[in-house]
């Protein structure tokens, strides 16, 4: 299954491209989820519905989901360090311009725009990281690269909160464009050109071929299933997380950022030990273990009442432990399912699936999600067994590109035995 000879330690250079990308993925992620935790701020002071709120996020997942798609057809045509850029400039103008949003529409509007940019960029570094790592150590830099959504839950989204509610809910989106830009002139300036993909063929497909052919090959379709089911399951609790805390466990707004931060540092912790464990013992049993530990703790936490923080803390915890030993092994796998040339078209379209689908799992919540006269939200807890459900499902899906991803792997063996015999 390896692609690459056996690599146990990283160059300089591979150090300093982990760090870019992974400094990138959390300004990109930062700006996505620090929607969530303003939830309740926005509904109060642009007095708007959960409906509307659901809308905001949705809109953001839905321009994602099809940029990705009509980016998918020249993502292998193009130095993918340039692609980056030109991506990672957009979602920096987005984002400014939800830093001098003033209404709903405005916000809105500059949400789609953001999302036109900023759902290309994981995509794009997903097929870097493939590029330039072996399979058998994509694991560990995953586990690094995706720190980045830790970090944003320990310093991005309790710094966010603390702007917002000191100095207005622009402040955490104006933060995020004032440390994107050094990272955009930094990638320019140091980062190399990344395009073997073009030596072997990239360049040569017209793009709207080349997204057809992506799309229609039967190899990838339990892969893009599987991204879709995964994503639905995934973001299902996360756009009324933060108002479920405040409205109904009782979790005051000033106190949202120490429940992310200790969230956060633990996940710092789990996550290079999950990208370690997943090359040790299989990415297959590694996700297996992760879903029946966030199966269980999405029950416990849907469930809620009003709870001590420390409680509350301690089940978000273990929760999120449970879904990064799920996120890591099946990214990996993921990566290793595309051939070179189809490497970026595939990245992009998984990563438009999990916009839309993510999109969808917001729409969704907006319409299982009501309000009581006092403010409380209702239906939280069957969003949670659908959610568990979800689970079940990509678990069973991930088995099967998990059979393909060895089958070929196996494959590649076979023919690189019968080139040395010959």
């Amino acid at each position: 299954m390896n692609e690459q000879p056996q690599q146990t330690a990283f160059t300089r250079y591979q150090i300093f491209i982990i760090a870019v990308l992974a400094f990138i993925q959390f300004t990109v992620i930062l700006d996505f989820i620090i929607v969530a935790p303003l939830g309740a701020l926005l509904m109060s002071i642009m007095h708007i519905t959960p409906g509307e709120f659901g809308t905001i996020v949705s809109a953001y997942a839905f321009s994602a989901g099809l940029s990705g798609f009509l980016a998918a057809g020249f993502a292998d045509r193009y130095d993918r360090k340039h692609f980056l850029l030109f991506f990672y400039a957009g979602f920096i103008l987005g984002t400014f311009l939800c830093g001098i949003a003033t209404d709903y529409t405005f916000l809105l509007v500059a949400r789609i725009i953001t999302g036109i940019f900023g759902g290309v960029i994981a995509s794009v570094s997903l097929a870097i990281v493939a590029d330039l790592f072996p399979l058998n150590a994509r694991s560990r830099v995953m586990g690094f690269v995706q720190m980045s959504f830790a970090v944003a839950q320990v310093a991005g989204i309790p710094l966010g909160v603390y702007l917002a509610n000191e100095f207005g809910w622009h402040a955490p989106f104006m933060l995020i464009v004032a440390i994107g830009v050094p990272a955009g002139i930094a990638m320019m300036k140091l980062v190399r050109p990344i395009d073997d993909h073009l030596a072997a063929g990239g360049a040569s497909h017209n793009a709207f071929q080349h997204l057809w052919r992506t799309i229609s090959e039967k190899r990838y379709t339990a892969s893009f299933s599987t991204t879709t089911t995964l994503t639905l399951g995934g973001f299902l609790l996360m756009p009324f997380s933060s108002a479920f805390l405040v409205y109904n466990v009782g979790i005051a707004q000033e106190q949202l950022p120490f429940v992310f931060m200790a969230t956060g540092i633990t996940t710092i912790i789990v996550l290079p030990i999950v990208g370690r464990l997943s090359d040790r013992i299989g990415a297959l049993r590694m996700f297996t273990i992760g879903t029946a530990i966030a199966a269980v703790m999405v029950v416990v936490y849907t469930n809620m009442g009003i709870t001590p923080l420390w409680e509350v803390v301690l089940i978000n915890i273990i929760f999120f432990t449970g879904m990064v030993s799920r996120m890591i092994p099946a990214t990996t796998t993921m990566t290793a399912v595309p051939e070179l040339t189809d490497r970026g078209a595939f990245m992009s379209i998984s990563s438009s699936l999990q916009q839309v689908s993510g999109g969808i799992a917001s729409v969704i919540a907006g319409m299982f999600i009501g309000k009581t006269a006092e403010g409380a939200l209702v239906n939280y807890n069957y969003l949670g067994y659908v959610t568990v459900g979800m689970m079940i499902v990509g678990a069973v899906l991930m088995g099967v590109v998990h059979r393909q991803v060895q089958a070929k792997g196996a494959a590649a063996a076979a023919n690189i035995s019968g080139e040395v015999h010959h």
